[in-house]
């Protein structure tokens, strides 16, 4: 019958204690540098280092992720979104954003930096649920889409900017605005005959009025169109 060593189980024991010790610290020390590595990035994207350029591994990059400026630039017109530095977001940046910047910095052996994202204005003051996407500068105008968080833009908002695009479109609703409130106007309210003369009189002053509200509305909230705030860092640009 074989006898317990009582010596050697508690020298048994004293070195898994060790080893138990040594993987602690090992997780602490990994967990340590990690919270340093996330530090690092948050403070990158919130300074908002200007840069053009990043060292990718060019087999590496995904070619459905890569955006040149003009692409960019077409979007943020159609849905009226603004493309700044990182700095100026006001959101919140989930962990898996910083999670896909440190994988990329491994992979590509390089550091980040220059970040940009592309938002509605108002996610540049408040944070709000539409949907950011944040982007990397690789260099002559192009740029590699990192993430995107948050929840889809609303399915109408193309349509509901298409207004602000330009001068022309802005004419072009307040006409069809002024129309439709002219045919709201009693017959006969300001004459007892319904000629033709008398509706486009009362158009072409429902039509200043109209325009008068638009202009006062964009001038008082600093409004301008789509193709001028578009990578503008000014509220009232």
């Amino acid at each position: 019958m074989f006898k317990t060593n009582i010596e050697l189980q508690l020298k048994k024991l004293r070195e898994n204690q060790l080893n138990e010790s040594r993987i602690l610290e090992e997780v602490a020390h990994i967990l340590k540098q990690t919270e340093l590595q996330d530090d690092e990035i948050k403070e990158k994207l919130s300074s908002g280092k200007n840069s053009n350029f990043n060292e990718f591994e060019f087999d590496l990059l995904e070619t459905d992720k890569i955006y040149h400026i003009e692409t960019i630039k077409n979007i943020c017109i159609d849905y009226r979104l603004r493309f700044l530095d990182s700095k100026y977001f006001k959101g919140i940046i989930p962990q898996s954003a910083i999670s896909k910047i440190k994988s990329l910095e491994k992979q590509h052996n390089t550091e980040l930096e220059g970040f940009k994202i592309m938002a509605p204005s108002k996610l540049f003051k408040l944070a709000d649920k539409d949907d950011p996407l944040l982007f990397a500068p690789i260099g002559n105008g192009y740029y590699y889409l990192i993430h995107k968080w948050g929840n889809d833009l609303h399915p109408l908002r193309k349509l509901l900017v298409w207004p602000f695009k330009n001068i022309v479109n802005l004419t072009l609703v307040t006409l069809v605005i002024s129309y439709f409130a002219t045919l709201l106007v009693p017959h006969g309210l300001f004459s007892k005959s319904n000629s033709s003369a008398e509706f486009w009189i009362i158009y072409f002053f429902m039509f200043k009025s109209v325009a008068a509200v638009v202009l006062f509305y964009g001038f008082a909230m600093g409004k301008n169109f789509n193709p001028a705030i578009w990578n503008s860092k000014y509220f009232n640009a």
